[in-house]
């Protein structure tokens, strides 16, 4: 896996609107943290997680399917021990990119 990390001033609304629409392939992962400095977005056909977190980016590149939900997975245990409630995977209206959430095993995260 290739983590990439910058720092990027703005918020998250410039991907949630941006580079990480469902559209691009994105969906959100819901959190109890999420707010206007914090969220994570992935993307089941690139296999691509980026996380925003007051500037800094952090983007995580796998080109093996299984890295790419083992990550999921991390996200969502890291949420439960740190007391945070996972709410799940937003694909939106996007049929494609749920579909493929539930190819790769992830559908009982989807919301």
């Amino acid at each position: 896996m290739e983590t990439i990390r910058s720092f990027e001033p703005a918020n998250r609304y410039k991907y949630d609107f941006g580079a990480c629409t469902s559209g691009k392939g994105f969906a959100q992962i819901d959190t109890s943290q999420d707010a206007s400095y914090y969220g994570t977005w992935a993307n089941p056909f690139d296999l691509i997680i980026i996380s925003y977190c007051e500037g800094d980016v952090t983007i995580q590149k796998t080109d093996i399917a299984k890295e790419f939900v083992d990550e999921i997975f991390k996200i969502k245990s890291w949420n439960d021990e740190y007391g945070h409630r996972f709410i799940g995977i937003d694909p939106g209206f996007n049929v494609e990119l749920k579909n493929r959430f539930v190819e790769l095993g992830l559908g009982e995260f989807l919301h």
